[in-house]
């Protein structure tokens, strides 16, 4: 049970925090503090100060305008304290990360009289690598030699004009202490071409070896992290950890409270972080790199003892490999009946999907071998690797100079790296799934590789949940969720299953303080086209867009598929379509930037977006006046790891259209909805052109799971 020590000062802080704003308390806000206090505020602990009995979880969702940040902060923050843990604050965007460390976090400090301390976690590719830009900037033959050679792993050492310009500005700023090395805080945009070359991975850090190591950018970060009471971080950052066994990079998890803020991207990015894919034609033409290059190593230095013997068995590796790599593209290429599709993006991926994960018998024996190949491989590197460490220590007689094995480690590292990552993908694409669980989806993809075509083979996870609950609930001393969608169809199932809740996991909804039956109505139009004929609704709707969105200043115009989209834009009269942004011709940024400016000059805009603009973009007031929704935003109906999952519940008997495509529909229209009212002042429509909401079985659930707009309905 929550101390009355540590309510009080809960409650003194919220008081205190309200008062220094001029701020009237709001009920959802009240509720979510009292919800979140009151599951974690009464974790039992032992002597040493570990968690005592079930997982301690929390699942909050809150409606936009709620306060989340100010509320989940000024619940968790004492009571992490009290326990001695540290609070880590993941989120899905780097906007909303940037919002909590400038802004949210400071103004806490400043107004609620509680003393914290907090730090950004950031990934290592956010940093400088400080050996890689000298590297860059050395004109020694020698030092770039052995690199030249690896230009495939990312170590170009050619250096324009603009480049040159660029780090020698870069160094100089850094002796200055006028840049810390951090890529987010360096003055102009840094194309990613460019920063891919002056930042490192795990895999090709010589870490304390490093003549930089005092200087590194990454480790003084991470050292900042040691000392703070809350670190906020990213998804990825946290799932990475965890995936190292946790306290690898953040804090350990049994010793840290966690906040996942736009939680409902949990599981996915979960289902992402363990899946894997490698590209056969690429991999088979890096085989062939590694081959030449190592040959060439060992003709330019003859080398002594261990390192030299290993390295001599590489190239033959490398050969029999690529054979390999050439019989599988063939069997694949036979096999394969690579049916059109979009993805999530409505880019086109022509696919083959392995129904109910099963892939044939010849082709998992092509994989079996692959996987023994990579896996010899991986053993080799992670040897070479070693020796390596030891000849940078100056330990044993590995037969070279500690500092040629500085040079040689980050590319021995990188070449590890992928040979671990091909074995992995191989390991995932060949192993039988246990009887009980959901299998992995696997696939293949036609991929573009310059003027030939690839053939990228895929397997990933369908839930996360076995994960999730192994790595993350029952371990971490306490946990709290959080988003203004985690329920779909006014229910938690959907999350549960897919976050794999423990039972004993608490959720609650906490209301949005927005009147949505004032301030805006939501319509569905009879168009006289049902929208399972794309055709014919696409002709609808270039009828009738221009009426039904005329006097708004912003519209916002969502398409559940790239090709609708490009149709209305083509098919408007030419003098409208000027007013029109549509997604993909230039960043999503600038798309909206421009938006905005144009309303700001009195006109009238609109934007066309499919599914990234139906979330996390951000338009108040007259920038988005009204919200059109083309059609309920089924899933693709291609996409590998939803059809596999479909296929998993329909063999255990369930109904996957009302447990799978019916819920997560619900939720994202409940959050293309929510585009509509950002700030208690806004006022609008949406208008959905989709009447299934009307006529079908299902669409009633879909229509009541909506905020309480008016309603419309012709």
């Amino acid at each position: 049970m929550l101390s009355p020590e540590l309510k009080s000062q809960i409650q003194g802080a919220y008081s205190r925090f309200l008062e220094a704003k001029s701020l009237k308390p709001r009920y959802g806000q009240r509720l979510m503090i009292a919800e979140i206090a009151k599951v974690l505020g009464a974790i039992q602990h032992n002597d040493e100060g570990q968690r005592d009995g079930e997982a301690a979880v929390v699942a909050v969702e809150a409606g936009t305008g709620t306060g989340k940040t100010v509320a989940y902060a000024l619940a968790s923050i004492p009571i992490a304290k009290a326990a001695g843990k540290r609070l880590v604050i993941a989120t899905a965007t780097v906007a909303l990360q940037e919002q909590i460390v400038h802004k949210d976090l400071p103004d806490l400090l400043r107004n609620s009289g509680l003393n914290f301390s907090f730090a950004l976690a950031k990934g290592r590719g956010r940093y400088l690598c400080l050996s890689k830009l000298d590297m860059l900037l050395q004109d020694g033959e020698a030092q770039g030699a052995t690199a030249q050679m690896f230009a495939e792993e990312g170590f170009r050492l050619d250096v324009d004009e603009s480049s040159q310009k660029l780090f020698t500005g870069m160094i100089e700023k850094l002796a200055g202490n006028r840049w810390d090395g951090d890529r987010d805080s360096w003055s102009e945009e840094l194309d990613d071409a460019v920063w891919s070359r002056l930042t490192t991975d795990h895999s090709q850090c010589t870490n304390r070896h490093c003549p930089n190591f005092g200087q590194c950018a990454f480790y003084k970060a991470r050292e900042g992290m040691t000392k703070v009471d809350v670190i906020v971080t990213n998804h990825d950052m946290v799932l990475a950890d965890l995936a190292l066994g946790g306290g690898a990079v953040l804090p350990d998890p049994r010793e840290t409270l966690y906040v996942f803020d736009e939680g409902h991207h949990l599981p996915d990015k979960a289902i992402g972080h363990f899946a894997h894919f490698t590209r056969l034609r690429s991999t088979a033409d890096w085989l062939g790199q590694v081959e030449k290059n190592l040959t060439k190593l060992l003709a330019q230095n003859p080398l002594p003892g261990d390192l030299g013997r290993l390295i001599e068995k590489v190239p033959e590796l490398a050969r029999e490999l690529r054979t390999q790599q050439q019989f599988m593209f063939s069997a694949c290429e036979q096999l394969a009946d690579f049916k059109a599709g979009e993805d999530m993006e409505g880019r086109e991926r022509p696919r083959h999907r392995f129904v109910g994960g099963l892939v044939p018998e010849h082709l998992r024996e092509l994989g079996i071998e692959l996987k023994k190949g990579f896996s010899q491989l991986t053993d080799v590197f992670t040897r070479l690797t070693e020796l390596l460490k030891e000849a940078m220590d100056g330990e044993g007689a590995v037969g070279i100079a500690s500092h040629q094995a500085e040079e040689w480690y980050p590319l021995f590292g990188s070449l590890l790296a992928r040979a671990q990552g091909n074995w992995e993908l191989w390991t995932a694409f060949t192993t039988e799934d246990p009887q009980d669980s959901p299998p992995m989806a696997r696939w293949l993809t036609l991929a573009e590789s310059g003027a030939l075509f690839d053939i990228e083979v895929n397997a990933s996870p369908i839930l996360a949940a076995e994960t999730l609950r192994r790595n993350l609930w029952n371990v971490a001393y306490g946990a709290l969720v959080t988003s203004a969608t985690l329920t779909a169809l006014n229910s938690f199932d959907r999350f549960r299953m897919r976050a794999g809740l423990p039972k004993a996991a608490v959720t609650a909804v906490v209301p949005s303080p927005f009147l949505h039956a004032d301030a805006g109505v939501l319509k569905v139009p009879d168009l006289k086209a049902d929208p399972r004929d794309a055709a014919a609704h696409t002709a609808a709707i270039i009828r009738d867009l221009a009426s039904l969105v005329e006097g708004s200043r912003g519209t916002l115009v969502l398409f559940s598929s790239r090709k609708q989209m490009q149709d209305v834009f083509d098919g408007v009269d030419r003098e409208w379509r000027k007013r029109v942004f549509i997604q993909g011709n230039l960043s999503k940024q600038e798309t909206l930037n421009k938006h905005k400016a144009r309303v700001d000059s009195g006109e009238e805009s609109v934007l066309f977006g499919l599914a990234s603009f139906a979330e996390g973009v951000d338009l108040p007031g007259a920038y988005c006046e009204h919200v059109v929704i083309a059609k309920i935003p089924f899933a693709v109906p291609d996409d590998p790891v939803e059809a596999a999952l479909a296929e998993w519940i329909e063999a255990r008997g369930g109904n996957p259209f009302m447990e799978i495509a019916v819920p997560d529909a619900s939720l994202k229209l409940v959050q293309a909805c929510g585009r509509l009212l950002r700030t208690e002042e806004d006022r609008g429509t949406i208008t959905l052109l989709d009447r299934r909401v009307v006529t079908q079985r299902y669409g009633k659930a879909i229509l009541n799971a909506l905020p309480p707009f008016r309603r419309e309905i012709s």
